[in-house]
Parts: C-alpha cells; sequence; structure tokens
C-alpha cells in the first residue's frame, strides 16, 4: 500500500498544446491525408472485396520498390541470409552441389563477417565497420575516375535519411538561418527544417527545360534572404530529381559548387537515384567528382568548399528499402565539425549492421570471372531496363491525355506532370476544402485505387498544379485505368 496521500485529482493525459510545436507544423505527404485514406480503403477490402470498384491499391505514392514485386537481387539475399545465420557455412558443400547457394555468395559471406566481428547481432563503431567504409570509398574512387575517397570521409548510416537528419540537425540554428532547397522537393527536407525552426529558401526548377536548375535563380534567393536578415547556410540538390526524374549537367553543378564557394553554403548533395539514370547518352556525374574538377583548376577559390554527399541501398536496382542502408561522405569539412557529425552518429549507437553489409553489397556487385556475376548482371539489367520502358510507356500515356503536360523521365523513379483545370474543378476543389491537385488524387484514389501524392506536398509554383507518381507498379492494367479515370475526370468537369 502506498504512504503517498491519494487525496488528488488526476492530471490530465498530454493534449496537443502540450507538445513540441515544431513536430505539430511539420508534414510529410509522401505519407499523408491520401496514403492514410489507400490504407482505410485496402482494410475495406480485406473485409469487404465488392465494396468498392477495384480489388487492391496500387501503391504509386512511395518509391518502394519491393512493396511493389521487384525481386531483391539473388547474391546480395544469400549473402545476407548467411550473416543472419553463419552455422550455413558449415554446410558450404552441401549447399553448393543442390544450389541453393552460389559458391561466391558464401565466401562473401565469410569475409563480410570477418569485417564485422563475427556476427550482425553486435555493435560497431558508430561511424560504421571500417571494412565496410573500405568497400564504399573504393567504390567512390572507381565512380569518380580515380578521384580518391577515404574511409576516414565516410559514415554508415540507417538509410539516406538518417543521414539528413545528422546534417540538418547540426547546421540548423533557428530562423535568422536559412536552407536553399530546390522547388519541387523531397518533402523530408521541408519538414526536417521546421522540425529545426529553421527558414526554408525555395529556388524553383524550370519546368519547361527539363526542371533544370538555374544558378542565376539561385543567387537572387540569396540575396533577397540576405537582405532580410536571414544568413542561407545549406543548399540541398537532388541529382537525379525527386520528384521531377531530372539529371543535372556538370556545368550547372559547376555554377552551384561556385555559389558555395562564394556564399559559404554547405552542399548538401542528394545523390541517392545515381544508379537511376535513363536518357541515352546522359551519365550521373557526382557532386564530388565537379567539385574536385574544380579545385584542381582553381584550388584557392574552392578550396574550401564543403560538401555532404548520400547514398542509399533503397533505391537503384537494389530497391532494399527495409534493410535501412545508407553511407553519407564528407568533404572539406573541419576535423572538430566531423567529430560532431559523429557524436551525432553515437547517440544511435551504430547503423544497423545487416543495413552495412547491403551497402558493401551494393557497391561491390560480383565481378566478371566470379560464379555469380553473369546472374546478378542480368538481374541488375532486367530491373532498370523494366524501369526505364515502364517510365516511358507512362510518360507516353500523360502525353495523349488532355489537360496534363509531363517532362520525359532522365532519371529517378518519378514523373511529376503539370495539371490544367477547369474552373467547375476549382470550384468542387474548394467545396470539397482541398486543393485542386489534392481533389484530382483524392478522385483517382477513390476510383481506381491508384495512390499518387499532389504536387502541393513537393512545392510547386503559384497557379500551377502537379502530382507525384513512381513507374513501379508491375503490369500496364494500372497505367490504362488511370487512362480511363483522366478521361472521364476531365469530361465530368469540361466548362
Amino acid at each position: 500500500m502506498t504512504k503517498l496521500d491519494l487525496n488528488f485529482e488526476p492530471a490530465e493525459q498530454l493534449d496537443l498544446k502540450d507538445l513540441n510545436e515544431h513536430v505539430l507544423k511539420a508534414e510529410y505527404a509522401i505519407r499523408g491525408a491520401i496514403p492514410m485514406r489507400a490504407e482505410q480503403i485496402q482494410d475495406q477490402i480485406n473485409l469487404d472485396p465488392e465494396s468498392v470498384p477495384f480489388d487492391k491499391i496500387t501503391t504509386a505514392n512511395i518509391g518502394n520498390p519491393q512493396q511493389l514485386q521487384q525481386k531483391p537481387l539473388t547474391y546480395s539475399r544469400q549473402v545476407v541470409s548467411v550473416l543472419q545465420y553463419p552455422e550455413l557455412l558449415q554446410h558450404r558443400d552441401l549447399l553448393v552441389k543442390s544450389g541453393a547457394y552460389m559458391p561466391d555468395a558464401l565466401d562473401r559471406a565469410k569475409i563480410l563477417l570477418d569485417k564485422i566481428g563475427g556476427s550482425v547481432g553486435a555493435y560497431s563503431s558508430s561511424q560504421g565497420v571500417r571494412g565496410i567504409r573500405d568497400t564504399v570509398a573504393e567504390y567512390i574512387t572507381r565512380r569518380d575516375d580515380g578521384e580518391p575517397a577515404s574511409p576516414q570521409d565516410i559514415f554508415m548510416t540507417d538509410g539516406a535519411t538518417r543521414a539528413v537528419t545528422y546534417l540538418l540537425s547540426l547546421l540548423c540554428r533557428g530562423p535568422q538561418y536559412g536552407v536553399l532547397i530546390p522547388i519541387p522537393q523531397y518533402p523530408v527536407y521541408t519538414a526536417s527544417l521546421t522540425l529545426y525552426n529553421t527558414a526554408a529558401i525555395p529556388y524553383y526548377l524550370n519546368e519547361k527545360s527539363g526542371w533544370s536548375t538555374d544558378a542565376e535563380e539561385i543567387e537572387i534567393q540569396i540575396k533577397k534572404t540576405i537582405a532580410k536578415g536571414i544568413k542561407p547556410s545549406v543548399i540541398v540538390v537532388i541529382n537525379p530529381g525527386n520528384p521531377t526524374g531530372s539529371l543535372l549537367k556538370p556545368d550547372v553543378m559547376e555554377d552551384i559548387v561556385t555559389l558555395a564557394a562564394k556564399y559559404g553554403l554547405v552542399i548538401l548533395a542528394d545523390e541517392v537515384y545515381q544508379e537511376n539514370v535513363f536518357s541515352e547518352g546522359r551519365k550521373f556525374y557526382s557532386f564530388k567528382s565537379v567539385l574536385r574538377s574544380l579545385q584542381r583548376r582553381h584550388k584557392i577559390i574552392y578550396d574550401n568548399v564543403q560538401l555532404a554527399s548520400i547514398h542509399s541501398t533503397s533505391k537503384g536496382v537494389f530497391g532494399e528499402c527495409g534493410q535501412r542502408g545508407g553511407y553519407l561522405e564528407l568533404i572539406g569539412f573541419r576535423n572538430s565539425v566531423r567529430e560532431e557529425i559523429l557524436k551525432l552518429a553515437s547517440l544511435s549507437i551504430c547503423a544497423v549492421i545487416t543495413g552495412q553489409a547491403m551497402v558493401d553489397l551494393m557497391v561491390a556487385p560480383p565481378t566478371k570471372g566470379q560464379p555469380s556475376y553473369e546472374m546478378d548482371k542480368a538481374e541488375r539489367l532486367a530491373i532498370h531496363n523494366t524501369l526505364k520502358e515502364r517510365g516511358e510507356l507512362l510518360y507516353n500515356t500523360f502525353q495523349e491525355l488532355e489537360g496534363i503536360e509531363c517532362q520525359r523521365p532522365q532519371g529517378a523513379m518519378y514523373l511529376f506532370p503539370r495539371l490544367y483545370f477547369s474552373q467547375k474543378v476549382y470550384d468542387a476543389a474548394k467545396k470539397a476544402d482541398l486543393q485542386p491537385d489534392e481533389f484530382y488524387c483524392h478522385a483517382l484514389l477513390e476510383s481506381t485505387g491508384i495512390c499518387v501524392v499532389p504536387g502541393t506536398g513537393f512545392g510547386q509554383e503559384e497557379g500551377t498544379w502537379h502530382l507525384r507518381t513512381t513507374f513501379l507498379a508491375p503490369g500496364t492494367e494500372w497505367i490504362q485505368k488511370w487512362k480511363a479515370f483522366h478521361q472521364d475526370f476531365y469530361k465530368k468537369y469540361a466548362d
């Protein structure tokens, strides 16, 4: 029996007024109102399949490849399965003879077990497993045509989002500071800036020229922001683009690096879609390779530029979103700043070990001559080609439709078409207390089960309306359903 006085009125439970106001203000459209409604409808389908005019939800709102039947790469999954249960190595001959495992997958698993210290159930150092950071550094050096990378500059993270969190939590210092973000942008950036009470400084991408970036437009925004007493401290660049699917050219990237040198901006290069390049004759250039080229030509001007580049196992042909593998490479930062990032990493102890292993496998696939090489190469090529073909199919379908304008996908796994609406749509949307693009996306979901995200959640020029869709969903039936819905929608709301 307690000895405390029980003669009191019980305290009230927490209410929203008791919570951090910045958390309440943060929004993440990818999992916002429309995806939440999609989950409700799926539950409804599970209970009563005849209650809606479709048999499933098509989740085109989020880049989650394996949810949409993209198969995991055989080699990487074989390796990770052995990491989870190392006793399998004791039966190597049987596993190889039966065809259950490729011999080089078992060899790679043993190497990785040695790197991580014998068990994926143990913590690693907070910066990540040294042997895996070595592998990442070797990959970056190959990718950038010999530009050297160091494992000391690499931090293993739980996906790319954790890397963004580390950087912005350190660099966002309150409302008197600002972060330049592209519009449209991936909503994790605006949500994070709201959490950290730091100003978002938009720079608009040029839709008519394939969502290109204009350095002069960025500098105008910088000068306007400084005139308001706000200091820009970071510029976020997403390349290839999310949600736009654009791909930056080296000369544009040089302009961005020049602005960073001129105004002391940290470049946060979101490069998670670097393997998703679809335009013929185009290739991905990393910001690091561009920076190093400028430093060789003009060392004094560019020597102090600070660059943070992030990558992830979630995209590309790997598509291992749930494994939460990622890394952050820091270039040009003082050791005192790097130590603060390491401190933030230490608060989480370490990144998930299997996620770190997945990064190792992503950046160092089987090489020519190894037993798994041909299989792995074929699987990767098939995924890449399927994404490219489906992106083209969806783009061509949009080209046929009234009231929709779309840029050809150059990279990533998204289209961000512009929608033109009649006054009747504006009126109906207002009556429903929705923006016009939200109204369209709600109608699309309720009629077809296709879940996409309105452009409102990504930012867009005032007076324009868009949506973001992935082209990950298998088959073509959902594209034809969308086409039929769109034609009916525009007929219904024609002026």
